[in-house]
């Protein structure tokens, strides 16, 4: 790809870029905060699995 398209490239996705509205970054932050919830919750799930296999129940 050539400087020049890319520059073009940035400019029009830069144009077409907006600020998110209050209600849409609260939005946002809720669902990515969930996700991590999520995610961190089923991490930890998982090594408690593989921690109580590897010592046996003791």
């Amino acid at each position: 790809m050539k400087i020049r398209e890319f520059v073009d490239q940035a400019v029009r996705i830069f144009r077409m870029a907006k600020k998110p509205t209050p209600e849409e970054f609260k939005r946002t932050a809720k669902i990515t905060g969930l996700g991590i919830t999520i995610l961190g919750t089923l991490g930890f799930i998982i090594h408690m699995i593989v921690w109580f296999i590897q010592n046996g129940g003791q």
